[in-house]
């Protein structure tokens, strides 16, 4: 059974609602993060799909080729870091477009998939979205976070097709582990590297012997314990860097234990199945 590793791939500094941050401010980081993700990558013969951010992308051209060149899939994380909550249907669209442009250029490849910034998309908010997705070529989303408070608690845990008028786009939420308390968020974030491996394989299996995909997400600031941190509440800061460990521990095991691949290679299993 095929599971996904995706990246999305911003600056440590690219946290939702604060402002201010930006290359002229702040040192970069990313691309030797990026760089050791490859170096990993290659060497477990892995393939992932990297969501890039436009301005990232833009500000580093040497980024997305490496990517590319590595055999991965490039994917649209949107160009400003923006919730999608905070645009207009107008400026969502300017934003696709600015963004698959830069990524079009620079990869070879237009982006067939996006990720939202903080999960902020949603069927009930943000129904608009996912037709302007559909209308500007994209097959597939991983935007909708089956957790409280930065998702839906009750929306799916599993990828599905969304129905809007004639047209069909999938969605692909990342893995959590559901209990008492409520969907986990084990596939990524601060739950990856607070919550027990075992918990983590666990889920995993569980899924894939329901004939489904685990699909994880991690940030390159993830694989970087040492690196800076803006200066925020314990709270904010917790939720945004979780703990000071090392995201590859806890990655490398599971690449050795099950098969993982981009999430545009699932689409096309599905879709050809």
């Amino acid at each position: 059974m095929d599971n996904a590793l995706t990246i999305d791939v911003e600056e440590w500094f690219h946290v939702c609602g604060v402002a201010g941050c930006g290359y002229g401010t702040h040192p970069s980081h990313v691309l030797r993060n990026v760089d050791r993700l490859l170096e990993c990558f290659a060497a477990a013969d892995v393939t992932a799909t990297f969501f890039v951010l436009g301005s990232v992308a833009e500000a580093l051209p040497s980024l997305v080729p490496a990517i590319a060149a590595a055999g991965h899939e490039v994917a649209s994380h949107g160009f400003s870091h923006t919730m999608i909550t905070m645009l207009s249907p107008v400026a969502f669209r300017d934003e696709l477009r600015r963004t698959n442009d830069i990524l079009s250029i620079q990869s070879g490849k237009r982006p067939i998939g996006f990720r939202a910034p903080q999960w902020s998309l949603s069927r009930t908010v943000t129904p608009w979205a996912f037709e302007i997705l559909h209308d500007e070529g994209f097959r597939y989303d991983s935007s909708c976070n089956p957790l409280p408070f930065v998702g839906d608690r009750s929306g799916s845990r599993v990828p599905h097709e969304i129905g809007m008028a004639g047209k069909s786009l999938w969605e692909i939420p990342p893995m959590v582990t559901p209990s008492m308390l409520g969907n986990l968020p084990t596939g990524g974030g601060w739950g990856f590297r607070f919550f027990p491996q075992r918990m983590i394989e666990r889920s995993v299996q569980r899924l894939n012997e329901e004939g489904q995909s685990a699909v994880f997400y991690l940030h390159p600031r993830e694989i970087d314990p040492s690196g800076p941190r803006l200066p925020l509440s314990l709270f904010r800061q917790f939720v945004a860097y979780g703990p000071r460990t090392d995201a590859l521990q806890r990655l490398v095991p599971l690449m050795k234990r099950f098969r993982f691949t981009s999430l545009g290679n699932l689409v096309d299993q599905w879709e050809s199945a």
